[in-house]
């Protein structure tokens, strides 16, 4: 009996929440995940585990590639897609990626985000 009460009171308060959230026309929190696109996230430093690649992700959609000491290796453009990516460098060159679970794939190569 007792957990029928607690059961009932619970889902009592969760039908007042939502009608209160209703009424004040206030948008109900919804577990949704944004994409790389949506938020943003991919700006900033990508590199490979062993540190030889780096793609930094400037804002502004540019990127600067450095490889082992040479920096500045590969630069040019890129637009994010949803959780894709595609670069297309000054040269003509293209490629292109995908973020998954926080971890860029390009090209065969694995990159994580530099925190």
């Amino acid at each position: 009996m007792k957990t029928f009460q607690l059961v009932r009171a619970g889902v009592s308060a969760a039908l007042t929440i939502w009608l209160i959230q209703c009424k004040s026309n206030q948008p109900v929190a919804m577990d949704t995940k944004q994409t790389m696109q949506e938020s943003k996230d991919y700006i900033g430093m990508w590199i490979t585990a062993d540190g030889y690649i780096r793609h930094n992700l400037l804002p502004g959609n540019r990127y600067d590639e450095a490889r082992g000491k040479r920096e500045s290796a590969y630069r040019g453009s890129y637009k994010v897609t949803g959780n894709h990516i595609d670069y297309k460098d000054d040269t003509g060159f293209t490629a292109d990626g995908d973020f998954r679970d926080g971890i860029l794939y390009h090209a065969g190569m694995v990159l994580y985000k530099q925190q």
